[in-house]
Formats: structure tokens, sequence, C-alpha cells
């Protein structure tokens, strides 16, 4: 079976081990990175939508999601290449409820709602 076309995503930073995709991205659709550092294309593990990140590498649990040159968060999980980057396997730095929220929505699941 051949890959689906190219979707495209853009890195910004050289140091950036996330990328932003810039057209919604299907299992097996190979990514084309736009910005410093071109790869090769990478295959897309599952679907991701536009303006959502996937990682360009392997992230162990606990290691930095850098995206601009800075860490933005912390993998929740291990994240394989191609693997869309989000709230379901990454926690803010900056807010200790982050991953809690729903991925799709962003509505809190940590808290019961009569």
């Amino acid at each position: 079976m051949n890959p689906s076309p190219a979707r495209t995503a853009f890195r910004v930073h050289h140091r950036d081990n996330v990328a932003t995709l810039l057209a919604a991205a299907a299992p097996g659709d190979l990514i084309e990175l736009r910005g410093p550092d071109p790869r090769a294309p990478l295959p897309s593990r599952e679907a991701i939508e536009p303006g959502h990140k996937v990682a360009l590498a392997r992230i162990a649990a606990g290691e930095p999601i850098i995206k601009y040159g800075i860490t933005i968060g912390y993998a929740t999980c291990p994240i394989a290449p191609g693997q869309w980057v989000h709230l379901h396997n990454c926690r803010s730095g900056y807010d200790e409820r982050s991953s809690t929220l729903d991925p799709h929505s962003g509505a809190p699941t940590d808290t019961p709602y009569a």
C-alpha cells in the first residue's frame, strides 16, 4: 500500500522535538517538515488536526516537549515519532491541571459535575 500524499508541518526552532501541522494528517500520511534543519518526511501514527503538534523524535516520559526552542511541557508517557502531542500525553510546566483536560474539548476531566 502506498502512503497517502504528504502533509506539511512547521518546525519553529532547530531544537524543537515537535512541529505544528498546517493541514490535517491521517494515519500513514507522510508529514513533510518545513523550517530549520530539514529532515526526511515522517509518517503520521494517528489522525492529527491542523494546528496540533506532531513528535519529530522519540520522547521519553518526563522529558521536555520543546517548541520555539524552549520547554513548553513534559511528556506524561512515551511518545513516538509521528505521534500527536497534546493534552493526553503532555503536561504543562506552568499549569498542573493541564494533563487532566479533555484533549479534544479542553474541558476538565478531574472535576465531577452533577
